[in-house]
């Protein structure tokens, strides 16, 4: 079964200096039929505008996976890392028993554009820890790219969590395979471009559940990129 989650129907507020797209409930976006899939919390796009950001906040028990689109993102947080998160880059931070941290665009002029992921974690009351790093992108071309596993498999960020996040780009025309393991559940993300799955078109922004499947399959109608998030 996929479902699919238009761009349009997800929440989300323009501040001006944030524009920000809500996947699922989030701050003042609240929607029973969209709380969440399996231990997926979070998927929200921001844009944020030159000099602004996020000042010092606080996260608990969340597993939080950032991935910068354009610009640069500048971090500081209360384990001592002060860090810049450039386009193609991600960060994953373990919020566990407690973390402090700010978030604001890297640049006075330029705005940043990210997706920031929140998983539930595995069990409470983790250890914070914090791990940034880039991909090579020639190693998504047409193929399917490990950027975050349980046990921080071929490189990858390790997330405290049954769950692997996948990113692929694809030239127009290009088909794609995932195979699902029995019990198994998926999330297709596109940023990029647009791709038809199940007979349907989705574009930048949209976003399908997959369930009780053995395979997602999709074809780039234009060059796409797109993140697969594979979970228990």
């Amino acid at each position: 079964m996929i479902t699919i989650r238009k761009a349009a129907d997800r929440g989300g507020a323009d501040y001006g200096w944030l524009q920000t797209a809500y996947t699922f409930s989030f701050n003042t976006y609240h929607d029973p039929e969209h709380m969440g899939f399996r231990v997926l919390r979070v998927i929200n796009e921001d844009v944020i505008q030159g000099g602004g950001g996020f000042g010092e906040h606080g996260h608990r028990d969340m597993e939080i996976v950032t991935y910068v689109l354009s610009g640069a993102l500048g971090h500081r947080d209360s384990m001592g890392h002060a860090s810049e998160l450039r386009a193609g880059e991600f960060q994953r931070m373990t919020a566990g028993k407690g973390v402090r941290h700010s978030e604001m665009n890297a640049s006075a002029d330029e705005p940043v554009h990210l997706y920031q992921i929140w998983l539930l974690p595995d069990r409470r009351g983790l250890e914070p820890g914090y791990e940034q790093k880039a991909f090579p992108e020639a190693d998504r071309r047409g193929a399917w790219q490990l950027v975050a596993s349980p046990d921080g498999l071929d490189g990858s960020l390790r997330i405290h969590q049954d769950a692997s996040i996948y990113l692929a780009n694809l030239d127009a025309d290009a088909a794609l395979s995932r195979p699902l393991d029995d019990g198994r559940h998926a999330w297709l993300q596109v940023l990029k471009g647009s791709v038809e799955i199940d007979g349907q078109t989705l574009d930048a922004g949209d976003g399908a559940s997959v369930s009780r499947q053995s395979s997602l399959d999709l074809r780039a109608v234009q060059p796409a990129e797109v993140m697969l998030f594979d979970l228990a």
